[in-house]
């Protein structure tokens, strides 16, 4: 039977539940994504960091929309769960830019995107949020609209009012038709809590070391748990550990601690 990409929309919106949160090990490549999807992924998220890095760019809205469209489609094919993408600020100038690049993001057959605030003023983002949404509402597409704050991690705000100007533009940024809303930077329980409780839609939070496990973040009403650029991160570190040793002492002990050969080329003998 042939999945269709209404189907994964479909699937991956049902996946968005505080009683067994989203937990997603965000892919850079296709094969970043076939070996998260063979560890147990429900779905697989992109990580733009990861992405533009992959392609000898840096982070930052400096991909370009051909370039991350091919990369998205290429992911979408080569994996059977949902694909959510990592677009950035939209990449495009403006409104009409970011349409183009939705349009794009469907016929790769992508079910989500996430769209940042970062520096733009929350109005532009909403902006953008309205836009995207009725491009997918033109095109008949089931596509959740992940929308990012940036005010934990940017230093745009002061520290006293992150929580109610994060709250401020969540709520604008739902009313612009966004599905979910993404904190990245919080791992402070009481301040989850608190987004988790006035955000009407799934809370989507970032993880790395000492954050609360997901099963934690749960019980506090998260429903999404990304990894971001942090899995790209480790196995860069791995490729850096592995030159060190050989350019250093000249071991290759590091080179234990890899995938089997066999397994790891085993993902690719079905082409999809």
């Amino acid at each position: 039977m042939t999945i269709t990409q209404s189907d994964n929309a479909r699937l991956f919106r049902s996946l968005h539940a505080p009683t067994e949160p989203l937990a997603l090990a965000n892919a850079w490549d296709v094969a970043s994504a076939r070996v998260i999807e063979a560890a147990g992924a429900s779905a697989i998220a992109t990580t733009s960091a990861g992405v533009a890095w992959s392609l000898g760019s840096s982070d930052g809205d400096i991909l370009t929309r051909d370039q991350a469209l091919e990369l998205i489609g290429r992911i979408v094919a080569a994996v059977a769960v949902p694909v959510t993408a990592d677009i950035e600020g939209g990449y495009g100038k403006d409104a009409a830019g970011v349409a183009e690049t939705v349009a794009g993001v469907l016929a790769a057959g992508a079910v989500g995107v996430n769209l940042e605030d970062g520096t733009r003023p929350p109005t532009e983002l909403a902006t953008r949020l309205a836009t995207a949404r009725q491009t997918a509402d033109r095109a008949g597409a089931d596509l959740f609209l992940n929308a990012r704050i940036d005010t934990f991690v940017s230093g745009l705000v002061a520290p006293d009012t992150r929580l109610k100007e994060t709250l401020s533009r969540a709520h604008m940024y739902v009313d612009a038709g966004a599905d979910g809303i993404f904190v990245p930077g919080v791992t402070d329980t009481a301040t989850i809590a608190a987004l988790a409780r006035d955000i009407a839609v799934p809370l989507n939070v970032m993880a790395g070391p000492g954050t609360p496990t997901v099963t934690e973040l749960g019980a506090l009403g998260v429903a999404r748990v990304s990894l971001g650029s942090g899995v790209a991160q480790v196995a860069y570190a791995a490729a850096r550990r592995a030159a060190q040793d050989l350019f250093g002492t000249g071991g290759y002990d590091s080179l234990a601690e890899g995938m089997a050969f066999p397994e790891l080329d085993a993902l690719f003998s079905d082409p999809r």
